[in-house]
């Protein structure tokens, strides 16, 4: 990638629980041709693991740090190098301690992170339904009897959910970089909330649809949901609004108990 053209590609993330409007936020943003809001990302795994060789028996022996660094240096520019969008919105728990200081230490430029918060509970009744609806749901693959050790898997403290909240408990230490959008407010309503992100990133708004969403692809790649479960990254057809779950009130009492006063 040329310095132009990593002048001009831009680079921002998107901190957010599973199961909290992660692939509508995408859906959404990705009608806008110039921009590209990620599935899941891998990147920030890349750094960590190429991060860890430093400790290692091999670079220890030979520890040519700065030859390594300028790998690290360079991670995010090669991952998106073929990508044709300008503005890329990479999913991934980015203000945690650790990924941030390699962030800081390694991308050498500014970045942005919208934040989209949304309360526990509403997030494990979200993968109650799910997981009760799919009977290949990846919690239903284990040997879990009821929903209390289900719940208790998915809240695994080295699971997505406990590393984004880790995520976004650190964010709100950077108000100067962070925009927080909660998920109650977009599918109430989604113009505005979107017209606040434009506001942020610094960019015309673009006139978005808010119905009838299509399922995420980004340059001819889609999700595959055998991997994690049927339906775990579906957009529903019909106008994008507030719905009630009745699974919020199948939450068991333990897990209730010990996570319920995690709202934003």
């Amino acid at each position: 990638m040329t310095s132009e053209q990593k002048k001009n590609k831009q680079l921002l993330f998107l901190v957010a629980q599973p199961r909290s409007g992660n692939t509508l936020f995408a859906s959404i943003m990705n009608q806008n041709p110039e921009i590209a809001a990620t599935p899941n990302s891998i990147t920030l795994e890349i750094i960590k693991d190429l991060f860890l060789l430093k400790n290692t028996d091999v670079f220890l022996n030979y520890p040519d740090h700065r030859s390594l660094d300028n790998v690290l240096d360079s991670v995010f520019d090669i991952y998106y190098k073929d990508w044709p969008q300008r503005i890329i919105i990479d999913r991934g728990p980015v203000m945690t301690t650790g990924n941030f200081q390699l962030m800081q230490k390694h991308f050498k430029r500014p970045f942005k992170c919208i934040v989209l918060l949304r309360d526990l509970m509403d997030v494990l009744a979200s993968y109650m339904q799910w997981y009760t609806e799919n009977p290949d749901a990846f919690p239903n693959r284990y040997n879990c009897k009821n929903d209390d050790e289900k719940l208790t898997m998915i809240m695994n403290k080295d699971g997505a959910v406990a590393k984004d909240l880790e995520a976004i408990k650190n964010a709100y230490n950077y108000p100067d970089i962070c925009h927080f959008v909660k998920y109650d407010d977009i599918v109430a309503d989604p113009e505005k909330e979107f017209r606040k992100i434009y506001d942020f990133l610094e960019e015309p708004y673009y006139p978005h649809y808010f119905e009838n969403l299509k399922q995420i692809n980004i340059n001819g790649i889609s999700y595959d949901d055998t991997v994690l479960g049927k339906n775990m990254h579906k957009v529903w057809s019909g106008k994008v609004k507030k719905t009630y779950n009745p699974y919020i009130e199948k939450i068991p009492q333990r897990i209730r108990k010990e996570y319920e006063h995690i709202r934003f």
